[in-house]
């Protein structure tokens, strides 16, 4: 039964994001695009401090190891944003759209992606010479890099699943709250670079990046065989999912949100990241039992 949930809770958490990004990137709710960063942002932190954190320190492994893990994973995926950025930036001479796609388990946003979105949404061309890059890159990279770390999301679902159904349906929904502005970037971006109409382009790109969307299946499948393999190592698995998206939350999301805004416009990115919290709080509740 396990598995046909984490069968279910990746295809959701992966093809769902893709179809909710849409709707926000081509439809009439594109003025929302910063609140989902901020409520993607409530809900990776709260999924890592209030239930995977604590499942792994209520297991038999030592606090000392699992703060270690910890410390560890954080080092990991700085590394790996790291390499990603110098890589682009020594191969493009300019940071691409798609920088961030290619982590596998950290699935992060990229900046640029986000300006491509509400640049296209609002109508302004000051950023337009970043949609040139898609060409060059090759929509083909992007989705591949857009597969991967679709994959990565399907082992961390797969992780938390093993620990507890619970847990399991929590990250799913952090993945899901997290990828959608992600998509919403590649979205732009694929849908810029297709030949033909517009409406033609957007459908062409909402079909190809649901189809990388869709790995996260495979990826959960494959977390599924792993953990069971090494079953006496889960509480560091959930230790290396906590601190993929407390990383995404802290290093990607929250920088783009700090900057000056007027009252009205603060509130409302903290109302939004509160929700991200009482979302996974009140999904951990429903599924609580099950």
């Amino acid at each position: 039964m396990t598995l046909i949930y984490i069968v279910l809770a990746t295809l959701a958490a992966g093809i769902g994001s893709v179809w909710l990004a849409a709707a926000l990137s081509f439809g009439a709710f594109a003025r929302y695009t910063l609140h989902m960063l901020s409520l993607a942002a409530g809900a990776l932190l709260a999924t890592a401090f209030m239930h995977l954190l604590p499942e792994a320190f209520e297991s038999q492994a030592g606090a000392k190891e699992l703060f270690a893990a910890l410390l560890a994973g954080l080092i990991f995926f700085f590394l790996l944003d790291k390499a990603e950025l110098w890589h682009h930036g020594h191969e493009h001479h300019d940071p691409a759209p798609v920088s961030s796609a290619v982590l596998p388990f950290s699935p992060l946003i990229s900046h640029n992606a986000v300006d491509c979105t509400t640049t296209s949404v609002h109508g302004h061309d000051h950023h337009g010479h970043r949609h040139s890059h898609a060409p060059e890159i090759g929509s083909w990279a992007l989705l591949t890099g857009d597969s991967v770390h679709c994959f990565g999301d399907g082992v961390l679902i797969a992780s938390a699943f093993m620990a507890d159904q619970r847990l399991g349906w929590v990250a799913a929904l952090a993945v899901l709250a997290h990828e959608i502005p992600h998509h919403m970037g590649d979205l732009i971006v694929l849908s810029q670079g297709s030949s033909g109409n517009q409406s033609r382009g957007k459908r062409i790109a909402l079909v190809k990046v649901s189809l990388a969307g869709s790995v996260t299946a495979i990826g959960g499948l494959a977390g599924y065989w792993l953990v069971n393999q090494l079953q006496d190592y889960l509480p560091y698995f959930l230790v290396m999912v906590s601190s993929s998206f407390i990383y995404v939350a802290l290093a990607d999301l929250i920088p783009q949100l700090q900057k000056r805004l007027s009252f009205k416009q603060t509130s409302a990115q903290i109302i939004w990241l509160a929700a991200g919290i009482v979302m996974v709080t009140l999904v951990s509740g429903m599924s609580h039992g099950h």
